[in-house]
């Protein structure tokens, strides 16, 4: 039953997906309304940017780990660690993309993490293929 691990990791993968880059989008709005209310000071919105930012890498791992279980596969260490990494360089990677009024990540950078997260989602240490 491989092809149902799959099946499961891409709907985990993809729901995290769409959680952490709507967390992302809506944090930074919120930091550069904060950056625009409070004058022209040099740091205005900083804090909600660092703010939304590692809430959005702490988050992925938490829901790539969650999804799964509440799917009742085990040993996702591979795609709770890896992919959480990979998380963080492709949105780091894509921060201004997102940043700017209206902004999102490319939509292939993110068919292209969740297909390799769903691919992640297939290794389980242990298991007989």
């Amino acid at each position: 039953m491989q092809y149902s691990r799959h099946a499961k990791g891409a709907l985990v993968v993809a729901l995290a997906t769409a959680a952490c880059h709507t967390l992302m989008s809506a944090g930074y709005t919120w930091a550069r309304g904060r950056g625009a209310s409070s004058g022209d000071t040099m740091f205005a919105g900083a804090f909600e940017f660092l703010l939304t930012t590692a809430a959005s890498w702490a988050f992925m791992p938490l829901l790539l780990s969650a999804g799964m279980r509440m799917m009742r596969e085990t040993g996702n260490v591979a795609l709770v660690v890896i992919g959480g990494l990979i998380w963080a360089g492709i949105s780091g990677y894509h921060i201004d993309d997102i940043d700017r009024p209206g902004g999102h990540m490319p939509v292939l950078a993110l068919v292209a993490y969740v297909l390799l997260g769903t691919a992640l989602a297939g290794l389980a240490p242990g298991r007989r293929r």
